[in-house]
């Protein structure tokens, strides 16, 4: 452990947790109002582990840093009327705003008062903390079936078959609201272990799970590679899954210049730009497209797939472990370097 994390075994409470280069480190450092025309602070009641920490603290992330992003909190100062003190708020990090991290008792957020509204969605009344810390990732979640819907000309998903390629936690919700929108769904993954571990928690489709050496070819309406990564191994049999003429959307992490050789599509800008293509793949029309980030729109959907359905679309079930803020350093360089099932959440 650090200094940091020796004077905080001492008794002085870590205030965060900051990403350095050799590693998540316990700080007793304020993190400090931004100098922006408004700002929000925030005191996070709970706070999800996400992938793309990990990614990032692996080293394995581009782009901005979002570190520290899946929460839901308490509004303890404000300058702007529309985010009133003791408002409950959760967090869009694809919102250009400055902030501190979010794993901390407290964060600030600045901006414009437009950007900090959409960066600080409010989270419904009722809703326990357990339930609406999975409001960011089921945002992503349902912001990927609007690109499906949208890159199929605005059809529903009612009655498509989908494939759903990784059974991590962006894999299950997609299946999640896919299912709830009619769909007939199906988890594909490549260890039987994560398929055993969602039976467990009764969180797999109606459909089931399968794993990836024992799914029948050219069977779906839909393929999302919601891997943490579109490998190419895993985009060959994602087209291997789709029916003719169907749909292979990119979820999963990308980097520029990702290509697979034989299929015409730059996989990067196809992603990050929301585009669909139509493509070729070993003799076998097929389409190609993306989604990346985030809207109000889907937000406002997660949140209220949280607060409508009975059990919040099960999401609770998915959750493993809660650790104190003095024990997230050590917590989140274990979850970068092994396998995980489930979601960790920590309760500064």
């Amino acid at each position: 452990m650090s200094g940091a994390s020796d004077t905080a075994a001492r008794g002085a409470a870590p205030l965060s947790v900051e990403l350095t280069s050799s590693g998540p480190r316990l700080s007793r450092a304020r993190p400090r109002r931004p100098d922006t025309p408004e700002a929000v602070l925030v005191e996070p009641a709970l706070i999800g582990i996400c992938n793309s920490d990990l990614k990032e603290i692996a080293g394995r992330r581009p782009g901005p840093s979002q570190f520290g992003h899946e929460l839901v909190g308490v509004v303890a100062r404000s300058s702007t009327p529309r985010l009133p003190v003791g408002a409950r708020v959760c967090l869009d990090p694809n919102v250009p705003v400055l902030r501190s991290t979010g794993f901390a008792r407290s964060m600030w957020a600045g901006g414009d008062g437009d950007a900090l509204v959409r960066a600080l969605p409010p989270a419904p009344a009722g809703v326990g903390e357990r339930r609406l810390v999975f409001a960011e990732p089921l945002a992503c979640a349902a912001h990927c079936l609007t690109m499906i819907s949208r890159h199929l000309g605005g059809s529903d998903l009612r009655g498509a078959t989908v494939c759903v390629l990784g059974a991590g936690t962006a894999g299950v919700l997609i299946a999640r609201l896919a299912e709830a929108a009619g769909a007939r769904v199906l988890i594909v993954n490549g260890a039987a272990d994560r398929l055993a571990f969602l039976a467990a928690r009764r969180m797999l489709p109606k459909t089931g799970g399968a794993p990836l050496g024992e799914t029948s070819s050219d069977a779906h309406d839909i393929v999302v590679v919601a891997t943490s990564f579109v490998l190419p191994e895993l985009l060959e049999h994602a087209l291997r899954l789709a029916h003719r003429h169907g749909l292979v959307m990119l979820y999963g992490g990308t980097a520029a210049g990702d290509r697979l050789p034989g299929l015409a599509c730059d996989l990067d800008r196809l992603r990050r730009g929301e585009r669909v293509q139509a493509a070729e793949w070993r003799g076998k029309p097929v389409q190609v497209g993306g989604s990346y980030g985030t809207t109000p729109d889907d937000f406002r959907r997660a949140l209220r797939a949280l607060s409508d359905s009975p059990d919040g679309l099960g999401v609770e079930r998915l959750i493993i472990a809660e650790v104190s803020l003095s024990e997230l350093p050590a917590t989140l360089s274990r979850l970068a370097a092994e396998r995980r099932f489930g979601k960790v959440l920590a309760r500064p």
